[in-house]
C-alpha cells in the first residue's frame, strides 16, 4: 500500500499536466490520456481497499519544514500520507465516480470549444482531491482543501462567457472561503496547543487532556466551519445551486459525490477532535438536521431538474453531518458512499436528458421520456428509489441507519426532522420522475426529437445504477454489518434493528412517492390546486426562504455602502485635514517676516519639482495589475530568501 499511496493522485496530477501544456497535439485533445489516468488510480484504490479488508494499514512522512518546537510539539511539519479503512473507501468514492464522469464527458462535451482545457480541469481536480483524501495532517489536507475549491471555481466557471456562470463560479469560491477562515482558524488553534499538525498527535494530545474544553470545543467549532462551507451546509448552502451553472458532468463530478462531500470526510477524518466535546457534536448533529429538512422544502417546488438535484444532495448531506453529530460514525460515512453513486448516477441521468433535450433544463417541457429514451429512464429510476430510501436499493440501508442512531440519541427531536425529511425527499424525487420520463410530453417538438444518449454516456450510467442498487448490503444485516467492522472509530459499535424505526423509514418513503404520484400522475389533487391553496407557502419557498435576497442585501449592498462610505471620508474627512494642515502652514510661511521670501518660494519649488519627479517614477510601478503585484512579492520573496540563506 505504501508503495503506491502517493501514486494514487499523482496520476491525475500529470495527466493534467500533460493535457494542459500539449492537450492539443494529441489525438482527441488527450481525453483518452485522462480517462486512463484516472482508470489507473481507481485500479490501484481497488488494491488499496483490498488491502486494508486484509487488515493493510500504511503511513508514510518527510519532513518539510523545521522550527523551533513548542512545549508539546515535534518542531517540524511534515508531508505524509495516511492509507486506514476510511481513506480506503474515500480513494475508492472518488476514483469511481471520476472515471464514471470523465467517460460520460467523452459524449456530452463532445466538440466544446475549451475540450482540452475541460479534461485537464477534470485531472487537476481528482489530483486534489485524492490529495485530501491521503493526507496525514491538517496543514497538508488543507493545502489540498483549497486546490480543490480552486479547480471548483475554474470548472463551475467553464462556460465564462456567460454571465450566469461567472457569477456562479465567483459565489461558490467567496461562499466556501468564509468556512475556509474559520477552517484554519480552528487547525491554527489545534496547533498552538498540540504543537502539530499531525493527527495522530492532536488526537493523542487531546486524549491526554492537553487541551482546555472550552479550547477544544472553539478549535472543533471552527474547524467545522469549513466543512459548513465545502459541504453546502446552512447558513453557508447559498453556493451550491446556482454552481449548476456548470457542465452537467461537473456538477455530478465536485457536486454530487466528492467535493462536498469533502466536508463530511473532514470530520469523520477529525472525528477524534469532535468526540472529545459534546458541544460540537451537538453543533455537527442540530446543523446537519436542520439543513436536511431546509434544502429538501426548498427542492419540492424547483422546476429546474438539476436544481432539484442541487437541493437534494445538500440536504442528504446534512444527513450525513447529522449522522456523525449523533456519533453515529460508521452511518453517516456509510450514507457518503451511497450517496456518491445513486446522486452521481441522477446526475448523469439528467446530463444524459440536458444533453437529447439540447440543453433543456426545465422539467415542465419534458415528459414521456421513457418511451424515448429506455436505458436513461431505468438507472435514474433506480437511482431515484435508492435517494428515496426504498428498500433494498442502497439509500435505504445507509439512510436507515442514520435515523435509527438518531431515535436513540440523546435529542430524539433530530430523528423527527430527518424523518420528515425522508417523506420530502421521496415526494420531489418522485415528482421529478415522473415529470420528466412518463406522462403526456409537454413539448412536442423536444420530445420528437428525443433519443437515448451515446453507449460512451450510457455505460456509466448503467455501472453507477448497479453501485445504487447493491453497495447498501454491504451494511445491511444479511451480511453482519461488514462495512461497520471494517470503518468505524474506537470500537465497533452496532446498534440494535428497531422495527418501529424501518417501519416509519419505509412507511415515510412510500408515502412521499404516494404523495407525488397523487398530485402529478392521477390528479386526484391538481397541482394547481396546492399552489392557490398553499400560495403563501410556495411563494416562500420559490424564493428559498429569503436567504440569497437577505445575503445580497446583508452583503452585497451593505459592502458597497460601507465602500462608499469609505471613499466620502477619504475625499471629505482625510483628505479635508490633509489639504487643511498643508493651507494652514502655507498661510503660516506667507505671513512670516523674519524669513526671505525669495528663499521659501526657492525652497517650495524646489521641493514640489523633487516630489513630482519622485511620484511620476513611482507612478510606473503602480500598474494596477494584481498579477504584477503578485509577482513582484513573489520575486521579492525568493530574493529574500536568497540573502538570508548566503547570510546564514
Amino acid at each position: 500500500m505504501a508503495a503506491v499511496a502517493w501514486l494514487v493522485p499523482l496520476i491525475p496530477a500529470a495527466s493534467s499536466l500533460v493535457l494542459a501544456f500539449w492537450g492539443r497535439r494529441l489525438p482527441r485533445q488527450g481525453d483518452w490520456l485522462g480517462i486512463g489516468a484516472v482508470g489507473l488510480s481507481w485500479l490501484l484504490s481497488l488494491g488499496i481497499l483490498v488491502d486494508a479488508l486484509g487488515g493493510g494499514r500504511a503511513a508514510g512522512a518527510w519532513t518539510w519544514a523545521q522550527f523551533a518546537p513548542a512545549a508539546a510539539g515535534s518542531g517540524s511539519v511534515s508531508v505524509g500520507f495516511l492509507l486506514d479503512p476510511l481513506a480506503a473507501v474515500m480513494l475508492v468514492v472518488v476514483t469511481t465516480v471520476s472515471l464514471a464522469v470523465h467517460v460520460f464527458s467523452a459524449g456530452y462535451m463532445e466538440g466544446d470549444v475549451r475540450y482540452k482545457r475541460y479534461y485537464a480541469m477534470l485531472s487537476f481536480f481528482t489530483f486534489a482531491m485524492l490529495g485530501l483524501v491521503v493526507a496525514d495532517n491538517f496543514l497538508l489536507l488543507f493545502i489540498f482543501w483549497e486546490l480543490v475549491g480552486l479547480a471548483s471555481y475554474v470548472l463551475i466557471g467553464h462556460y465564462y462567457e456567460r454571465a450566469d456562470a461567472r457569477y456562479a463560479s465567483i459565489k461558490a469560491f467567496l461562499t466556501t472561503r468564509v468556512g475556509d477562515v474559520a477552517m484554519f482558524a480552528g487547525i491554527m488553534v489545534l496547533f498552538r496547543e498540540t504543537g502539530s499538525f499531525h493527527f495522530g498527535t492532536i488526537f493523542q494530545a487531546i486524549s491526554a487532556h492537553q487541551v482546555a474544553p472550552a479550547t477544544l470545543t472553539l478549535a472543533a467549532v471552527l474547524v467545522f466551519g469549513g466543512a459548513v462551507g465545502k459541504s453546502a451546509q446552512f447558513p453557508l448552502h447559498v453556493w451550491l445551486p446556482d454552481a449548476m451553472a456548470g457542465p452537467t458532468p461537473v456538477s455530478a463530478l465536485i457536486h454530487a459525490a466528492t467535493m462536498v462531500a469533502a466536508g463530511v470526510y473532514l470530520v469523520a477524518r477529525a472525528f477524534g477532535v469532535f468526540v472529545a466535546s459534546a458541544e460540537a457534536l451537538q453543533v455537527v448533529a442540530w446543523i446537519g438536521g436542520f439543513t436536511a429538512l431546509f434544502a429538501a422544502t426548498i427542492a419540492l417546488v424547483r422546476e429546474d431538474i438539476k436544481q432539484v438535484l442541487a437541493y437534494s444532495t445538500v440536504s442528504q448531506l446534512g444527513y450525513m453531518m447529522m449522522g456523525l453529530g449523533v456519533g453515529a460514525y460508521t452511518a453517516g460515512f456509510f450514507h457518503l458512499t451511497t450517496h456518491a453513486f445513486f446522486k452521481a448516477l441522477l446526475f448523469l441521468a439528467s446530463g444524459s436528458v440536458i444533453y437529447v433535450l439540447h440543453h433543456e433544463q426545465n422539467m415542465h417541457r419534458m415528459g414521456g421520456l421513457a418511451r424515448k429514451m429506455p436505458i436513461t429512464a431505468l438507472t435514474w429510476v433506480v437511482g431515484a428509489a435508492a435517494l428515496a430510501g426504498i428498500p433494498p436499493f442502497s439509500g435505504f440501508w445507509s439512510k436507515d441507519e442514520i435515523l435509527l442512531a438518531a431515535y436513540h440519541s440523546a435529542t430524539p427531536a433530530l430523528f423527527w426532522m430527518g424523518l420528515a425529511g425522508a417523506v420530502l425527499t421521496a415526494f420531489y424525487v418522485t415528482r421529478a420522475t415522473w415529470m420528466v420520463f412518463f406522462g403526456r410530453p409537454r413539448d412536442q417538438h423536444l420530445y420528437d426529437h428525443a433519443h437515448e444518449a451515446p453507449a460512451v454516456m450510457t455505460w456509466p450510467l448503467v455501472g453507477l445504477a448497479v453501485l445504487a442498487a447493491v453497495a447498501g448490503f454491504w451494511n445491511a444485516p444479511v451480511t453482519h454489518f461488514a462495512f461497520g467492522r471494517f470503518v468505524y472509530f474506537g470500537e465497533p459499535h452496532e446498534l440494535p434493528p428497531s422495527g418501529l424505526v424501518t417501519g416509519l423509514a419505509v412507511g415515510g418513503a412510500l408515502l412521499g412517492v404516494l404523495g407525488a404520484l397523487v398530485i402529478y400522475a392521477w390528479r386526484w389533487i391538481p397541482a394547481e390546486w396546492v399552489v392557490r391553496t398553499l400560495r403563501p407557502v410556495h411563494t416562500l419557498l420559490k424564493h428559498k426562504y429569503y436567504v440569497d435576497e437577505a445575503y445580497h442585501w446583508l452583503f452585497v449592498r451593505g459592502t458597497v455602502a460601507l465602500a462608499r462610505f469609505l471613499g466620502w471620508f477619504d475625499q471629505v474627512v482625510i483628505d479635508g485635514l490633509v489639504n487643511g494642515a498643508a493651507a494652514f502652514t502655507r498661510g503660516l510661511a506667507d505671513g512670516s517676516h523674519f524669513v526671505d521670501q525669495q528663499v521659501i518660494d526657492g525652497t517650495v519649488h524646489l521641493a514640489a519639482t523633487s516630489t513630482v519627479a519622485a511620484g511620476n517614477q513611482l507612478r510606473r510601478a503602480q500598474v494596477g495589475y494584481v498579477q504584477a503585484y503578485a509577482l513582484t512579492l513573489f520575486v521579492s520573496v525568493v530574493v529574500g530568501l536568497i540573502i538570508f540563506t548566503m547570510g546564514g
